[in-house]
């Protein structure tokens, strides 16, 4: 197991379990200052090479960074976690915004949502071509729908697709992003590739159909098409798919957004999980039913995600008293084995989730405020990269967390998360 790496102002003690997967169970103590919030971040559920995990890592780093920055600075949950989809979008190394995979036209078409715990307001866009930070249109949607009903009574929308998404953004004041401006060598090169691969097998697929037209059975000469893989497709777990953060602030809101380019060579239009209510990401505030506020960000086979609405799923399943053991059942039963699942035999997906409530035992004192934060992430895929640091955190810690050894992808998870206790004192 890679060791977390650990902070200068804050104090871990990090032990191994092992419980269908790997697991790491840190500890993190902050009491001086006033500065108070959490980030967990998460640079999608695939396969992340060793070459270029410092890439990936430094990538959570910054996304990390910059919302705690908008944290000290007195931001909400909703402002911090903006911040950091923005910096995830702008790597060339995710799979969101910049460096997106291209559709089977060459071109890109993002997806993204966010989600207020506090108002439980909701913004997403869909198969979004010409901005680069599709993150920052959602916010937008978001921030539009509580202002109330436009001219006429009409209702805004919380959700907008393709042209009309792109153009109610540069209404909005959202700049316009040339496609071939967001687009990196390696999204190029990767397309330019998949395009060959596409083409190969559709000539053995034509003249397979010719023999058999002529009644020939000998097949020995020709490859098989389902050795042809497009390289990015979901059932490989090769390639890293949509971005996400989830964030508590120093009031106790969350707040959870997500963001995704989507799968490689897909047909154009085509919207995955990042876009869709309960799918992509989740955030709740605690409520007279409930004792725990809520955010959740989600990864992996868009398809899987969206017929299971499992960034939904395991906010509810957040509610029962161990969060390690709620989020493994919903994962496995939710997920793995859901029914809504029973045809595919290669499940692949990947979560980060927060949870947090008031320290009870501080609840007594009239000078302290505290937060108690578990956080947790699990997927099926062959790795995760995730990053996570508080508000009185001097560094993030970045990790990439792997199936076990023996593991199959898409039939067994992984499961690792913390817990981290934040105080400050009030004037």
């Amino acid at each position: 197991m890679e060791n977390l790496e650990s902070s200068t102002d804050c104090k871990e003690t990090v032990s191994p379990l092992n419980n269908s997967g790997s697991t790491v169970n840190s500890t993190v103590s902050c009491h001086d200052g006033k500065a108070m919030g959490f980030v967990l971040v998460h640079a999608g559920a695939g396969y992340h090479s060793e070459s270029k995990a410092k890439e990936y890592k430094h990538a959570c780093k910054r996304a990390c960074q910059r919302a705690v920055d908008r944290l000290r600075a007195g931001g909400l949950a909703l402002e911090a976690v903006t911040a950091a989809l923005i910096e995830l979008e702008d790597s060339p190394f995710t799979n969101a915004g910049t460096g997106s995979n291209l559709n089977l036209s060459g071109e890109i078409e993002c997806d993204a949502s966010i989600m207020d715990g506090k108002s439980l307001n909701y913004g997403a866009v869909g198969a979004l071509s010409g901005i680069k930070n599709p993150v920052l249109v959602a916010r937008r949607l978001l921030s539009e729908t509580q202002k109330g009903k436009l001219s006429a009574g009409r209702i805004p929308p919380c959700f907008l697709v393709g042209k009309g998404a792109e153009q109610w953004a540069i209404s909005h004041g959202i700049p316009a992003c040339p496609s071939e401006k967001m687009t990196t060598k390696f999204s190029l090169s990767g397309y330019k590739r998949n395009k060959r691969k596409m083409e190969l097998a559709e000539q053995v697929e034509t003249k397979r159909k010719r023999q058999l037209c002529g009644h020939e059975n000998d097949f020995g000469c020709l490859e098989p098409v389902g050795d042809i893989m497009v390289e990015g497709e979901e059932n490989n777990s090769a390639c890293l798919d949509t971005v996400g953060a989830v964030v508590v602030d120093r009031e106790g809101n969350v707040a959870a957004a997500v963001s995704s380019g989507g799968l490689a060579m897909k047909h154009p239009g085509r919207v995955g999980q990042a876009a869709h209510y309960g799918c992509g990401c989740w955030a709740e505030n605690a409520r007279d039913v409930s004792l725990y506020s809520t955010a959740v960000s989600t990864s992996g086979s868009g398809e899987h995600l969206i017929r299971t609405m499992l960034a939904r799923e395991c906010s509810t399943a957040m509610q029962a008293e161990n969060a390690h053991q709620a989020l493994l059942e919903a994962m496995q039963n939710k997920f793995i084995s859901s029914p809504f699942l029973a045809g595919e035999d290669c499940v692949l997906g990947g979560v980060i989730v927060l949870r947090c409530c008031t320290c009870g035992e501080v609840q007594r004192s009239e000078d302290i405020q505290a937060l108690l934060v578990e956080f947790l992430w699990s997927h099926t895929t062959e790795s995760m990269c995730v990053g996570y640091m508080s508000a009185q955190d001097s560094k993030a810690r970045t990790h990439i967390s792997r199936l076990p050894p023996g593991a199959v992808a898409g039939q067994s998870l992984a499961i690792e998360g913390g817990v981290c206790r934040l105080g400050t004192v009030s004037d």
